[in-house]
């Protein structure tokens, strides 16, 4: 492993590697944020097994998240495309060791993915006995590395963030909203972060970060894969900006919806996980049928992927969903973003 502090910036125990020109991040008005582990690869850093096992592991021995590298490769495709995007600009954030970075840029390499730069977690200096209980906490990490960013980013820039139920990621997107938009004040935010085991340094930190930004809320959409098989109703407290996700599938289904990947990339996640990770057609078609269950598909989204399934054999021309939610006499939509979340409690 090479010396990493000769290329990174180092902030307490956030770790930035800038992979693009400094000058390319104001002029964006999109950003892609992906939580790397449980989200994009199939890794486990939460115990010291895990993160020992993570350690040691190569490049090419390091599992996606079904249908990842798919998604990931037609969405910067799609935006080339569309948009003429010289730079796909996605950004990793992971509680992986920075002494890891070399073996995760290259298994970025071999999947195609050419990110704008990667947040790690000095998660090494951790391992003493006094320390420990901060290698599994990750809050005050993840939302201090968000700020960074957002420092980065030009005022008017939206960020689609990925995460999984594993690392209260929910919790800490949209916390990082309330933060941006000022929902909440700064001895609440103090209160809140306290009581998620930041310590009062980061949180000096992030409320120093805090007065560098823009008062606006940044975050577009955020999406959950449900790794630890959350009930997604819990989701449900932070409004239905935040999507909770069986598979990669269901997000590439609302991905089309907003018009951010074409049908041929959706397609192309369906063969990848049909093929290469042994998914069935009717698994997938349960999840969209689940979609629309849960009122995240509209209509004129339902009408067309069903006619493109139809014709791909996927579905038959019966199909009708197990449950019509598009009367609206029948469904109760939820706020796209509730105006007061509980942070602490489980419940809503």
């Amino acid at each position: 492993m090479a010396d990493w502090r000769k290329t990174a910036e180092i902030n307490g125990d956030v770790v930035f590697f800038r992979y693009a020109p400094e000058g390319v991040t104001k002029g964006l008005n999109e950003v892609f944020v992906w939580d790397l582990d449980k989200t994009y690869l199939d890794t486990s850093i939460d115990s010291l097994q895990g993160l020992f096992k993570t350690i040691m592991e190569k490049a090419l021995n390091k599992k996606n998240v079904p249908g990842t590298d798919t998604l990931l490769r037609n969405l910067a495709q799609y935006r080339a495309e569309n948009r003429g995007s010289e730079y796909f600009p996605i950004y990793f954030i992971t509680a992986s060791p920075p002494q890891l970075e070399d073996r995760i840029a290259e298994k970025l390499y071999i999947d195609n993915i050419n990110p704008l730069g990667c947040f790690y977690k000095d998660n090494l200096k951790n391992l003493r006995p006094s320390r420990m209980w901060r290698l599994t906490k990750q809050v005050g990490y993840k939302l201090q590395a968000l700020m960074q960013l957002r420092t980065m980013l030009g005022e008017s820039v939206k960020q689609i963030c990925w995460g999984d139920d594993s690392e209260s990621d929910a919790i800490i997107y949209n916390l990082f909203s309330d933060i941006c938009a000022r929902r909440i004040s700064p001895n609440d935010i103090r209160n809140v972060l306290e009581q998620l085991y930041v310590t009062g340094d980061q949180v000096d930190v992030i409320l120093n970060l805090q007065a560098q930004i823009p008062t606006c809320d940044p975050i577009e959409k955020i999406y959950i894969n449900l790794a630890t098989d959350t009930d997604p109703e819990y989701y449900l407290k932070f409004g239905r900006r935040t999507l909770p996700t069986y598979n990669t599938f269901q997000v590439t289904l609302d991905l089309y919806q907003d018009k951010k990947i074409n049908f041929d990339g959706v397609y192309e996640v369906i063969q990848d996980m049909i093929y290469n990770y042994h998914f069935t057609a009717e698994e997938l078609m349960k999840s969209f049928d689940d979609l629309i269950r849960r009122g995240v598909l509209n209509e004129e989204a339902f009408k067309d992927l069903k006619a493109k399934f139809v014709e791909k054999g996927l579905l038959h021309s019966s199909y009708e969903p197990s449950h019509n939610i598009f009367d609206k006499k029948y469904f109760i939509e939820e706020a796209w973003v509730q105006e007061h979340i509980d942070y602490i409690n489980e419940y809503r």
